[in-house]
């Protein structure tokens, strides 16, 4: 008999059952806590309706024609990716690569751009530099809604003025140069 629980008065049992419901109705705050956590929308890409996802490709672009639109910038990329466009740009109905000269890494909200440039003389690097980077931070952040944590800009090489007069090395990207700022005037 030392082992038989002793019956509960009527208070007791609603006591009891209050506090199981309680602990219940706790359980229940803390999953569905839990489930907006995990629901939580990260950024302007996820909504309640769904997700938007940007391929790296997107990213570059855009801030590739944000570093194209700065005063100052000739060209863009390195020696090997200039050289290359030289040659594509003489083929007919070929698109530019307006991505040449970015390298972009993205995560689901933010992202990280390098921008590889040459520029004019004449110009202040650091001044195009730094409008480079405002300029790629508002053009990517305002289209893509990613958040854009740093840009690295890399200056390979400076533009001088008589690489345009067409002097006798008779190089590819010389020509290239000539041709370009005969189709600007």
């Amino acid at each position: 008999m030392a082992n038989t629980p002793i019956p509960q008065t009527g208070s007791q049992q609603e006591r009891e059952a209050a506090k199981q419901q309680a602990e219940q109705e706790k359980a229940q705050q803390q999953a569905q806590q839990e489930q907006k956590q995990e629901r939580t929308l990260r950024g302007p890409l996820q909504t309640e309706q769904g997700i938007t996802t940007l391929e790296d490709t997107v990213v570059a672009k855009v801030a590739g024609m944000a570093a194209r639109e700065v005063p100052g910038v000739y060209d863009m990329g390195n020696a090997a990716r200039r050289a290359f466009s030289a040659v594509t740009d003489r083929i007919p109905n070929s698109q530019t690569n307006v991505a040449g000269g970015i390298s972009v890494e993205k995560g689901e909200t933010q992202t990280a751009i390098d921008v590889t440039v040459v520029v004019d003389y004449g110009a202040s690097i650091v001044e195009v530099g730094n409008a480079i980077r405002r300029n790629v931070i508002d053009q990517v952040e305002g289209t893509t809604g990613l958040e854009v944590i740093e840009v690295n800009i890399n200056v390979v090489d400076v533009h001088l003025p008589q690489e345009d007069e067409g002097s006798s090395n008779g190089s590819s990207n010389s020509s290239a140069s000539s041709s370009r700022n005969d189709s600007l005037k």
